[in-house]
């Protein structure tokens, strides 16, 4: 009876299943039996977004060729506007430097009376040397930033009633000899409102330190792998999904920019802001074609430069994301798929010297910690960690180095990560400062080479 009585007062936590496991060992080792297949689930769920654009792009290279002004003939060509019906307009705000060699860039594409410059708020030379090499400037006074300068300088010069087509082309910007004879044949469809621009790194002048060079080097390699796999498949006919039109080079059909509100206002940039208006109002379709329209600009090369424009860039996409909370269902689903992976990557690549660093201690024999703790560090050791980190940046280097064989690429492989990791944390940073306030999109412009 006693007996009886005792063994009723044992709890259950120190029954066995058979095995010689305690209840609580089995729960333990029931949860994270189920790891692996909830591990693999939440991988299915965050690459869905990449799986769906990498494929859409290789079907596009393979089916795709693209077309040049030069190549059509008169009858496709009449369809497509012409060089004499394009504007180019450059924001510049304290841009000495570099605003020379920009606008001499533009009149090697369009007629010198096409290019327009307006100075916002400048106390260079600026708008006195951009007047000197042949361009119509207007002097933005006081600073607007450069959504402002570009809506004012639009009006001012009443660009959508002269031209077909404006460029918006940022002051360090150099064009590619062929921009426009591989651009202006994506506007070859009435409903292509948009085409944004091919963005590559200036290489010259080079980066100014071995640090700079590392920056620079990732800057290049995200261009082309995001490009080249993943935009290229968003601008595909059935999805029409871009949502960047990079401002630094690229351009839009003026009958829409009456309904565009370029300047909105409490945004940090601008662009991602014009491309959300163009898929919101469903004003037309978005073309992209990374072998088209490709553009030269001067990245950061010194760390303090480099954290501020990619902070400055995410956070521009946060606060429109945050503006423009109806969308259209289906870029509304293809956009929702790309935050859940920037999202939970940026979390992942984030916290990835912790969990390598919580793996390696509760590995350690000596050390005894929760039965869950343990069971990680066995499931996902350290190394496990640190090699498929590695790994995983290593295949968006050798994708890089496989559109470009630049040597800078292979020469920095081993620190390359280090730069994806602080781009995650200015990601995530962004997402927080998003939630606290508005800006007013005043500019300062960084340090050119």
């Amino acid at each position: 009876m006693g007996d009886s009585a005792e063994r009723g007062r044992r709890p259950a936590a120190s029954t066995c299943d058979g095995t010689g496991r305690t209840g609580r060992q089995y729960t333990a080792d029931v949860q994270f039996d189920v790891l692996p297949f909830v591990v693999w689930g939440l991988i299915l769920l965050v690459s869905a977004n990449s799986v769906l654009w990498v494929t859409s792009s290789v079907v596009r290279w393979v089916t795709g060729v693209p077309r040049r002004l030069s190549g059509l003939g008169e009858r496709r060509r009449a369809r497509i506007p012409t060089r004499e019906d394009v504007a180019v307009l450059v924001a510049a705000h304290n841009e000495e430097l570099g605003i020379a060699r920009t606008v001499r860039s533009a009149h090697e594409h369009v007629p010198r009376g096409n290019v327009f410059v307006a100075s916002d708020g400048s106390t260079d030379a600026t708008a006195a040397i951009a007047r000197a090499v042949g361009a119509n400037v207007l002097e933005v006074t006081p600073n607007r930033g450069k959504a402002g300068a570009l809506s004012y300088a639009i009006d001012h010069f009443d660009l959508a009633s002269r031209f077909e087509v404006v460029m918006l082309l940022d002051a360090d910007t150099v064009l590619s000899p062929d921009y426009l004879d591989t651009g202006l044949p994506l506007f070859a469809r009435d409903e292509v409102v948009a085409v944004a621009g091919t963005a590559r790194t200036a290489w010259d002048p080079g980066p100014s330190s071995w640090l700079g060079e590392l920056l620079v080097t990732h800057r290049e390699r995200m261009y082309l792998v995001m490009q080249f796999l993943m935009k290229f498949g968003q601008a595909s006919r059935f999805a029409n999904a871009v949502n960047i039109v990079p401002g630094f080079a690229s351009m839009y059909r003026t009958r829409i920019l009456s309904q565009v509100d370029i300047a909105a206002p409490g945004l940090v940039i601008e662009d991602f802001n014009m491309t959300f208006e163009v898929q919101a109002k469903e004003l037309g379709t978005i073309a992209f074609d990374p072998r088209a329209a490709r553009a030269y600009t001067q990245d950061p090369d010194s760390l303090p430069a480099y954290t501020k424009q990619v902070r400055r860039w995410s956070l521009g996409f946060w606060q429109t994301l945050k503006r423009h909370a109806s969308l259209p269902l289906r870029f509304r689903a293809f956009l929702s798929l790309y935050i859940v992976e920037l999202t939970f990557t940026s979390l992942v690549i984030v916290a990835m010297p912790a969990l390598i660093l919580l793996s390696l201690v509760v590995g350690f024999e000596a050390v005894h910690g929760p039965s869950p703790l343990e069971s990680f560090a066995a499931t996902v050791p350290a190394l496990g960690l640190l090699l498929g980190y590695f790994a995983a940046d290593l295949f968006v280097t050798i994708v890089a180095f496989s559109i470009d064989h630049r040597p800078q690429f292979l020469r920095w492989v081993l620190l390359l990560p280090a730069v994806r990791w602080l781009d995650a944390v200015l990601c995530l940073q962004a997402a927080v400062l998003s939630l606290r306030g508005r800006a007013d999109g005043r500019w300062q412009s960084p340090t050119r080479r």
